[in-house]
């Protein structure tokens, strides 16, 4: 199915965004590294009547970086955004390191927000400059250098699929790689080559790992919408305490422990369980 894409003129700057399918709008806030262009789990929703809005987020794609000077500033742009898509109500997915927008849009808005997934998703402050991995990130991602950086991992997962894939496991599964040979698809190989190929940091991941920061739990109690949180059991980019912590403070909300490989939850020999899961959720609250 054919995806359009657009940009809107906000007071801030504008956002870049994508609409495929027709039916019931899906709001999608993508995880990191990520853009518009983003298509895990979206083959599922396509084919079950939903259609997907997605923005790049603050920093991401055209989406200028001043978008998300503050969550709330980010969230009010795209509310806007829905407003000028004549969208009255949607079904908020936040993935990854896109769950502080989501849980911020979803408490902001309860008149826009009918339900709320949370799919591998930061709940609370992530990665630190204390952290090695935050330092790394801010050597390899930052917005002068992450094209490099990404253009050799694309080139890299282009030769070399199934090493690169071996390589890259462990920033993904706390499980050790010979342990998950059950669990992974022959397909996965080829989809993060794919998603290696379309991934780009913008201005955003560096957005992102503030922005962290300005969650609490308050917000988290917040939330008044149906909840649905979706982790694996294995993950180890985002750890599954996010999502214990999500699960102890939302009221209406429903722990799903996945025992998919890692963090990319849309891949391996158990991704049609994560794809029911969301459908028969969404289709549960679609009123």
């Amino acid at each position: 199915m054919k995806k359009t894409f657009g940009e809107y003129a906000t007071n801030n700057g504008s956002i870049e965004y994508s609409i495929v399918g027709i039916g019931e709008p899906v709001l999608v806030f993508h995880g990191g590294h990520s853009n518009c262009k983003e298509e895990f789990g979206y083959k599922a929703l396509l084919e079950n009547g939903f259609s997907i809005i997605t923005p790049s987020r603050a920093g991401y794609g055209k989406t200028s970086k001043e978008i998300g000077d503050t969550l709330s500033i980010a969230c009010d742009n795209y509310a806007k955004l829905l407003q000028h898509l004549n969208i009255e109500k949607v079904h908020v997915l936040a993935i990854s390191a896109g769950g502080p927008t989501g849980i911020i849009f979803a408490e902001k808005f309860p008149h826009f927000t009918r339900s709320l997934t949370l799919q591998s998703a930061v709940t609370k402050e992530w990665l630190t400059p204390k952290d090695w991995t935050y330092m790394a990130a801010s050597m390899l991602f930052n917005s002068r250098i992450e094209k490099y950086t990404w253009g050799m991992i694309s080139a890299m997962s282009n030769r070399f699929p199934h090493l690169i894939f071996k390589l890259m496991f462990s920033s993904f599964s706390t499980l050790k790689y010979k342990d998950a040979k059950d669990k992974i698809n022959g397909n996965d190989i080829a989809l993060t080559a794919q998603m290696n190929n379309r991934q780009r940091s913008g201005h955003g991941f560096l957005i992102d790992l503030s922005q962290t920061m300005e969650l609490s739990v308050k917000d988290l109690k917040s939330i008044n919408c149906p909840t649905l949180i979706m982790h694996s059991k294995f993950d180890s980019s985002v750890s599954i305490e996010h999502a214990k912590l999500a699960h102890e403070n939302i009221l209406h909300s429903k722990l799903c422990l996945l025992d998919t490989w890692g963090h990319l939850i849309w891949l391996g020999n158990l991704s049609k369980n994560t794809d029911e899961i969301v459908i028969n959720f969404l289709k549960e609250n679609n009123n």
